[in-house]
């Protein structure tokens, strides 16, 4: 029988708590006053870490969470009669209750993959009605890394769409929420799969990296930066007390912290992976490539483990759940973890 609540959740990264080092940060940062909006020096620290990160064309803005940061940086990039080109499964397309189409008023061109993933075919072939007064015109291509399905681009991946793209004059944005993630799993820096890559604006995740309540927008492109207080501020981003969110992004980019607790959170995603080999009625349903385990097991077995850990069903009527691990996941969450799957398929 499973039947006691296992205390580590297996539903999201979300679920975690905060850092032990950003924590502390954040109490670093609560010393005495500070300017309001960013006139701060834990602001100014953040401003100039991401340059040294991303290079010094790169401007981060501090923002207060994924989807205002999409909208942030999507808004830097398109008109009122735009559209954005993306994968049917991306984040913006599906968990953000219509955000880009209800409060940009633009398009969403969605284009169906197996793994997430846009391929420069995949633009190209959303571009016949450039110039035609009856269809939104695509503007942006946005893509995630990591995608919605746990798999992650290469930095020549990346560069590829980027060509595409601005050989058609479009713009690339990257919903980064598990950037992090991504690098670790590629074995590069951030920059190499951002800067590097050609990509013009991009979210940078803290939130799911160990942070709370932060994320940033980074602009690569110097002639879209000038916007972004003015649409931060539009877009309910922008935060008084700054301090405390730029203190743990900041936190995050020191000393690759952000490396740390990704390539932690990847590893413990792998170590599951490779226990469930071997399981009767369990396959996977996708590479495991950051911190995301995608399994189909039968819907009576994944009840009877809903019992004791919190997890979602991605796919219900397919029997697909999800099982995400963070920072913060220990080898013998992930042990006990196994053991009672095991005992769920007997």
């Amino acid at each position: 029988m499973i039947d006691s609540t296992y205390p580590k959740s297996f539903a999201s990264d979300n679920h975690a708590g905060v850092h032990p080092t950003v924590l502390e940060a954040m109490v670093d940062a609560n010393r005495g006053d500070a300017p309001a909006y960013g006139g701060d020096t834990w602001t100014a620290t953040f401003e100039q870490r991401v340059k040294d990160v991303f290079g010094p064309q790169a401007e981060g803005f501090a923002v207060l969470n994924g989807a205002g940061a999409n909208l942030v940086g999507l808004a830097l990039m398109l008109g009122r009669y735009d559209a954005i080109i993306c994968p049917d499964t991306a984040h913006i397309a599906t968990h953000e209750t219509g955000a880009a189409e209800r409060l940009l008023g633009v398009k969403l061109v969605t284009v169906p993959t197996p793994d997430g993933k846009l391929r420069p075919a995949d633009i190209t072939s959303r571009l016949s009605v450039l110039g035609e007064h009856h269809h939104p015109q695509p503007r942006v291509v946005s893509i995630s890394q990591v995608t919605e399905l746990g798999t992650c681009y290469s930095p020549d991946e990346i560069a590829a769409l980027a060509e595409t793209a601005h050989a058609a004059g479009l713009r690339l944005h990257v919903d980064g929420a598990r950037l992090a993630n991504a690098a670790a799993h590629r074995g590069c820096g951030l920059d190499e799969i951002t800067t590097a890559a050609g990509v013009d604006v991009f979210s940078f995740g803290g939130t799911k990296n160990g942070a709370l309540a932060a994320e940033a927008v980074v602009v690569l492109d110097p002639s879209l930066a000038g916007s972004v207080p003015f649409l931060r501020r539009q877009s309910l981003q922008l935060a008084s007390k700054m301090r405390f969110i730029s203190a743990q992004l900041t936190a995050l980019l020191t000393d690759d912290l952000w490396r740390q607790n990704a390539a932690h959170a990847n590893a413990m995603a792998i170590r599951l992976a490779d226990g469930l080999v071997g399981v009767p009625g369990v396959t996977l349903e996708h590479p495991v490539e950051s911190n995301a385990v995608f399994a189909r097991l039968p819907v009576p077995m994944a009840t009877t483990l809903q019992r004791r850990y919190r997890f979602h069903f991605w796919d219900e009527a397919a029997g697909v759940v999800r099982w995400m691990t963070a920072f913060d996941t220990k080898p013998d969450h992930v042990d006990d973890f196994l053991t009672d799957i095991r005992k769920a398929a007997l």
